[in-house]
């Protein structure tokens, strides 16, 4: 009774967990979180905004040049899946439809990602506890800073 019965994936994860556990889904509900016998490490690369956004588009370049049409062009009759709602497929589906063109659909694509970047930066930055790495470390770099922390 107290999940939304319109939202389709929690409808299912909720008759999973009763077929799986023979009880009701509400007994799972405001149960104390079992506490971690860890702790995590969260690191982040300290991106410079020019130059991320620059990776973001050139990214998105190589997308469109490695088959990401084609690969959209293959799953069109599962356009309105929720699975596929993501940046990148919803504007190619768009450009596919003929709705957008091409230039424009890339444009989007672009725009859409440095848009989900920002949001996850600001995310990030509310996070307590996190490291932030340099971009240009090389790999042997960041084990050695990771390693000198534990």
């Amino acid at each position: 009774e107290r999940i939304d019965k319109q939202n389709t994936a929690r409808v299912r994860r909720a008759t999973e967990v009763i077929l799986q556990t023979n009880k009701p889904y509400s007994s799972f509900l405001n149960q104390p979180k079992t506490p971690r016998i860890f702790r995590a490490k969260q690191y982040a690369i300290d991106w410079n905004r020019d130059e991320l956004y620059e990776r973001i588009n050139h990214r998105v370049d190589m997308m469109i040049e490695n088959g990401l049409i084609n690969e959209v062009r293959n799953l069109i009759e599962f356009e309105n899946s929720n699975s596929l709602n993501t940046v990148g497929y919803v504007e190619i589906f768009k450009y596919l439809l003929k709705e957008i063109s091409l230039e424009k659909a890339i444009e989007l694509i672009k725009q859409n990602s440095r848009r989900y970047a920002k949001r996850q930066l600001t995310w990030l930055r509310k996070q307590e506890d996190i490291t932030w790495l340099k971009p240009n470390l090389f790999s042997s770099e960041v084990i050695r800073l990771v390693e000198s922390q534990d």
